[in-house]
């Protein structure tokens, strides 16, 4: 397994080599950025937008120190301009990207929420991925526990996951196997090595 959880042998494109750290990472495991038209340091979280892409690990202190010690330039082999707010908007990004996803397996009949429904789920072996409010009571959490070989998802807050199951806050769901599932395992955990609390209690048992 890789950092995080995610598997290293996936296949992904070739590896990219990160900026700040100069090493060589799955693509899945970095964030892609680009110059914009103003020269402007630009994230492409969906790795679609046009132009040389350079790449950053998914990983707050790397981030930091590719603004601080303007290795932007370097990446886009000319003099551009990380803008103001830039790491605080790259984890605004990612965590859109993990709402979006969640609430597509929801609307794919792979995503629940609720405690009931969710240690249903588990009982019956349905779930393959845990995921839990990071302000959520630490007593209500600790009553569930990570599927066997499967993930855990912590550090997403109750009014993000509300949005990804249509309510105004989730503590508790779930996601089966299949469909996106481990594309948002993926992404979570992209968003995990960039948001500065990450807490949660659960972890993979796998």
């Amino acid at each position: 397994m890789g950092r995080g959880g995610a598997p290293k042998d996936r296949g992904d494109g070739p590896g990219r080599k990160c900026i700040a750290t100069g090493e060589l990472q799955p693509k899945y495991g970095l964030i892609r950025f680009v110059a914009g038209p103003d020269d402007r340091v630009v994230p492409d979280i969906l790795g679609k937008l046009p132009g040389r892409g350079f790449y950053v690990a998914a990983d707050r202190a790397a981030l930091q120190k590719a603004v601080d010690k303007k290795l932007f330039a370097r990446g886009a082999k000319k003099p551009v301009q990380a803008p103001e707010g830039l790491i605080a908007e790259v984890e605004t990004q990612l965590a859109r990207r993990v709402v979006d996803l969640i609430s597509l397996q929801r609307k794919a009949g792979k995503a629940v929420a609720g405690y009931e429904k969710v240690k249903s789920w588990l009982q019956m072996e349905e779930a393959e991925v845990l995921i839990q409010a990071v302000d959520g009571s630490g007593r209500g959490k600790s009553k569930l526990s990570t599927p066997h070989f499967g993930h855990y998802i912590g550090w997403l807050t109750a009014d993000e996951l509300g949005l990804a199951f249509g309510r105004q806050t989730v503590i508790h769901g779930a996601l089966a196997s299949g469909g996106l599932t481990q594309r948002v395992v993926e992404e979570a955990n992209r968003l995990k090595g960039v948001r500065e609390n990450e807490g949660g209690i659960g972890h993979s048992k796998g």
